[in-house]
């Protein structure tokens, strides 16, 4: 029994077949394991905050693929969009447009353009407006070193706020309009009545003096009266509808002198 035993622990154990990398083992042959294959790649650059990022070096973004308008940086607004100092304001809005299609996508290139356009049309609103300032003192000053004849005649009128203006101007239009629609029933007498009596109420407001205000109105009635009776055998007939008479039409020129008499008239 004890020998038995003896002889078990001195034979040596078998070893199971086991796996290697490479050879033979156990008389099975191995092959090298295989690699996964793996496909290529991919690697994407950004350029952040780089002093040659992109065109110009903007910040944030890489316009590697957009088209860079080359002036944008300058500071004149006319070289920037190449036109001329006394280029019209069509031509300046083409150069725009062009630009801005050109080089749609860069945004500083588009802010640049759009910048410069609007500093070319401020600037020549500022200029329409100090020559229309500039009218206005020559025309005064022209006034006072007129003949002292003149500035008499020019003492008679003053020129009243474009709210009044378009109000008598309305009233009159409406009495007008009123005679002509029953020009066909009866004449303009009665109309003409009320225009006088309108233009005295509207002179009597400014002048404070009944008396004078009546004699002005009145008179502005009379010529204008005189001046429509001249002046209406001189228009072609073929102008005026045949509806219309020649008291109808002397009154209409009467109408305009009225509201010129008491609307500029002081």
């Amino acid at each position: 029994m004890q020998a038995t035993a003896a002889l078990f622990l001195v034979r040596p154990l078998t070893r199971p077949h086991c796996r290697c990398l490479h050879g033979l083992r156990g008389g099975v042959s191995l092959a090298p394991p295989r690699r996964l294959a793996r496909g290529p790649r991919c690697s994407m650059s950004l350029s952040i905050g780089g002093s040659g990022a992109g065109a110009g070096g903007d910040r944030g973004f890489s316009y590697e693929h957009i088209a860079v308008f080359p002036r944008y940086r300058m500071r004149d607004p006319y070289k920037l969009l190449g036109v001329d100092r006394d280029a019209s304001e069509e031509e300046i809005r083409s150069a725009r447009n062009f630009l801005i299609q050109q080089y749609a996508g860069h945004e500083p290139s588009e802010e640049a353009i759009e910048g410069a356009y609007e500093k070319i049309i401020m600037k020549s609103y500022q200029q329409r407006k100090k020559t229309k300032i500039n009218l206005k003192t020559k025309l005064k000053k022209r006034v006072e070193e007129s003949p002292s004849w003149v500035k008499a005649l020019l003492g008679y009128f003053e020129v009243p706020t474009m709210d009044i203006i378009s109000r008598r101007l309305f009233f009159f239009a409406f009495i007008a309009g009123w005679s002509i629609a029953t020009s066909a029933e009866n004449g303009p007498a009665f109309q003409l009545a009320i225009s006088l009596f309108s233009c005295i109420y509207f002179l009597n407001d400014k002048m404070k003096n009944l008396m004078r205000a009546s004699t002005t109105g009145f008179g502005v009635l009379v010529g204008g009266w005189i001046i429509g009776s001249l002046l209406v055998p001189l228009i072609p007939t073929f102008i005026i509808p045949p509806s219309w008479s020649l008291e109808l039409l002397t009154s209409l020129v009467a109408y305009v002198f009225l509201f010129l008499g008491c609307t500029f008239l002081k």
